[in-house]
């Protein structure tokens, strides 16, 4: 009888054991993969960048604010509809002044300090989206206007008559 319990108490040992190796493992797993994780660098963090350029396009409809590097890489950018303006309230100047400020933030947050602006159209926000750049702590270096103008462009429509 005792060679009996005995036995009960080692088959129970060695399923114990089996739990705990493979309990091991798959920690030892884990810590590996966490190693893994930190020499895997993050694509969020990249360096500052100080100066970009800030694209204005203000249309009847709509405005649209885009920060980039010097090279025309898209570090921000915001719209009236992305601000959560909808309808005939996205071409007014106040939505241009949210959406400027928006783009801002974002651009701030990644380091940027200094921007030359480039405006484009004619909507109602061309002024207000530059003013409101300039009160979130961007510097303003250079503002241009590169408003598509037509050298008699296209031939008109028919005239009409009624």
């Amino acid at each position: 009888m005792s060679e009996e319990a005995n036995k009960k108490e080692e088959a129970p040992a060695t399923e114990e054991q089996k739990v705990h190796e493979e309990a091991a493992a798959i920690l030892s797993l884990g810590e590996e993969s966490k190693t893994a994780a930190t020499d895997i660098k993050k694509k969020g963090k990249a360096k500052s960048i100080p100066a970009g350029i800030c694209f204005i396009r203000s249309t009847f409809n709509n405005t649209q604010v885009s920060i980039t590097d010097s090279r025309g890489g898209v570090i921000a950018w915001s719209s009236a509809g992305k601000a959560g303006f909808k309808g005939s309230r996205k071409c007014t100047a106040f939505a241009a002044t949210m959406v400027a400020q928006d783009a801002a933030r974002q651009a701030i947050s990644k380091g940027m300090h200094e921007v030359e602006v480039r405006v484009q159209g004619a909507g109602a926000g061309r002024e207000s989206a530059v003013r409101a750049i300039q009160s979130a702590g961007i510097q303003v270096s250079l503002l241009k206007d590169c408003t598509p103008i037509p050298h008699n462009g296209c031939r008109p429509r028919k005239r009409r008559r009624v």
